[in-house]
């Protein structure tokens, strides 16, 4: 029986058994801002898998470990020297990624990627398969939960599947829909006298409907509402999630569109409502990115601070917009793009 190849990098020490820390691990809207540019373009995205991803490139530190399993009993104190790096080391990741070109976005071991020139993608292609084992090469339709439908007049992400299997985990199958994620006219308070729920269960409700946020902003609001409570959840928590999930039952293919015929302009919008958190009097920013009628990130968070005035929520909610604005443009300049932004803050009322 073979040995796994895994090191135990959390026993490395900085700057003796590694210099630097590296993560091909591509952000969920990152992965939107490239489909939005991949429809503007007009370019087809393809996906592949590396197999066996970071046993192929030689690492340049002395890094030794045991071989678990195995003990030679003429030489019983000595290890091995690593040549080649192994899943666990902190350097693997960089040790695979140095040399590669034309990697759009990297998810460990998954790459999506696309050009304007086709010719150009059948060379990488061919490029990648003589340097490494590569599989599942083909247009993209699915990537980390997340489907996508490469049209001819744009592109569609959902999380349908994902739904699906939410709603078997909870046995959620069968429920009643409702027609909005949470009720306005009942805000979620701290019940200190609620009967308490599983907490095990109720954090696991919240974590996946977390990453169902990737394509469903709908749900953004009342998913942060609900996580607030993930310490000491009552039956009114649980049933304010439940309602999220009825209404997930009544529009599960809900998903974003990006049409390629829709400029690409940065607009940004944010509001904040002013001490509406009932547990601290924080305020709540929320926001949200387009190019064109592209919908690219959204944000919903409690402030860290504490405002004094509806204007300096206002200021908060702006400034966190502003760093996505940011994020987007130095985004896009990799991609050798410049953009035009226009923004808007809707002012809040007292």
């Amino acid at each position: 029986m073979g040995v796994s190849q895994v090191a135990q990098g959390y026993t490395q020490e900085e700057w003796i058994d590694y210099d630097e820390v590296f993560s091909p691990v591509v952000i969920i809207k990152a992965i939107r801002l490239f489909l939005a540019y991949a429809s503007f373009k007009e370019f087809v995205v393809y996906r592949m898998d590396v197999k066996s991803d970071f046993l192929y490139r030689k690492i340049e530190e002395y890094v030794y470990v045991w071989k678990p399993g195995f003990e030679d009993p003429n030489i019983p104190d000595r290890v091995y020297k690593v040549e080649k790096a192994l899943y666990g080391l902190h350097q693997a990741p960089r040790a695979w990624h140095k040399g590669d070109i034309l990697l759009v976005q990297v998810y460990v071991d998954d790459i999506i990627f696309g050009l304007t020139k086709k010719g150009l993608c059948i060379a990488f292609k061919k490029l990648m398969h003589e340097k490494v084992q590569i599989s599942s090469i083909g247009e993209l339709t699915f990537f980390l939960e997340l489907q996508v439908k490469q049209k001819k007049d744009g592109i569609f992400i959902s999380q349908y599947k994902y739904v699906e299997e939410i709603f078997k985990k909870f046995r959620f199958t069968e429920v009643k829909t409702a027609s909005i994620p949470m009720e306005t006219q009942k805000p979620l308070l701290k019940d200190e006298d609620g009967e308490e729920v599983d907490v095990h269960m109720y954090r696991s409700m919240i974590g996946s409907l977390m990453y169902l946020t990737s394509s469903r902003p709908d749900i953004m609001f009342a998913v942060c509402a609900c996580a607030r409570y993930q310490v000491n959840p009552k039956v009114s928590h649980l049933h304010a999630v439940k309602r999220i999930f009825r209404y997930l039952k009544g529009q599960p293919k809900l998903g974003l569109w990006y049409p390629k015929d829709s400029p690409f302009d940065l607009v940004a919008y944010t509001d904040s409502d002013y001490a509406g958190a009932s547990l601290d009097r924080k305020s709540t920013t929320g926001g949200c990115q387009f190019l064109g009628c592209r919908l690219i990130s959204w944000q919903c968070k409690k402030q860290t601070v504490v405002a004094n005035s509806t204007t300096e929520a206002e200021y908060v909610a702006a400034s966190s917009c502003c760093g996505q604005v940011l994020w987007i443009q130095n985004q896009l300049l990799d991609y050798g793009q410049v953009l035009t932004t226009a923004g808007e803050i809707n002012a809040a009322k007292a």
